[in-house]
């Protein structure tokens, strides 16, 4: 499957399932001084997450370029590290503005994933918000996760570096569950497929899809101080990268071995060459 067509698969599932398909926003964006680069597929629904601006729907989807070179979610020191990081990439997202929750965000990742995909659930695995003295323990995600199907082994507790998302230092936020994929040959072998690779060193495992649930708005209440305040409705915020889901389904061990991006390797290559 190409990456073209994973992208219009993916699009065309949410359509189905009640979204507006919405184009890509600008890389610059408007009317935020908050972002120098769009850095994630919600950036152009900010306002809409925070009650400010209405829209003529209440369920998105789209395929977001994104450039994270710099700010809060910086890649740049990854790339040529890590076979899945690039400063400039496309993020798949569905987003619900105050329409359905975790329950429905977590019951379209599997049937995406599992029965659209067809990814082999024994490699997959699930990360969960484990609370701290701000927000509590997700436990919520965790049940809905088993009840879609995930082995209760496979879902794991993580603290806010990774399992809870912010725009930037202010703005929307919440905690979010992600869904990683082991690349090894032998997902039958505990030893191989372990959980110690989930956010953990090399590309064995790899995150491919963020589920971020919009609870809260941080706002600076004083220089260096924040707090947290309840958004206006309980929305959705979600990230596949395009480049990470390619490289799952084309079976190759590097973002830039897909057919998204092998073909302006070999060009640069060859330019190099004389």
């Amino acid at each position: 499957m190409t990456g073209n067509e994973i992208r219009r698969k993916f699009l065309e599932y949410f359509e189905k399932n009640g979204h507006k398909v919405v184009h890509s926003a600008p890389l610059l964006p408007a009317n935020d001084p908050t972002l120098l680069f769009t850095n994630a597929g919600m950036n152009q629904f900010k306002d809409v997450f925070l009650g400010n601006e209405k829209r003529d729907y209440v369920r998105a989807a789209s395929s977001q370029k994104c450039i994270r070179a710099g700010g809060k979610h910086n890649d740049l020191d990854e790339v040529g590290k890590t076979a899945r990081h690039q400063t400039f990439f496309e993020m798949l997202g569905n987003f619900s503005f105050g329409d359905y929750f975790k329950e429905d965000a977590i019951n379209f990742a599997w049937d995406f994933l599992v029965n659209e995909m067809k990814l082999d659930v024994n490699r997959l695995w699930f990360t969960v918000f484990e609370g701290d003295g701000e927000v509590p323990a997700d436990t919520e995600a965790r049940e809905l996760w088993i009840k879609a199907g995930a082995r209760p082994e496979r879902i794991l507790p993580f603290g806010r570096k990774d399992n809870f998302w912010q725009m930037a230092e202010t703005g929307p936020c919440g905690p979010n569950s992600e869904i990683n994929y082991y690349l090894g040959d032998e997902p039958e072998n505990p030893e191989k497929n372990h959980p110690k690779w989930v956010n953990g060193e090399g590309d064995t495992t790899m995150e491919i899809w963020n589920l971020v649930f919009m609870q809260y708005n941080r706002i600076e209440t004083a220089p260096g101080h924040y707090k947290l305040e309840p958004l206006p409705a309980p929305s959705v915020d979600t990230g596949l990268g395009l480049e990470r889901m390619t490289l799952v389904m084309q079976g190759v061990s590097s973002n830039y071995d897909t057919d998204l991006l092998r073909p302006i390797v070999e060009f640069t290559a060859e330019l190099s060459q004389g």
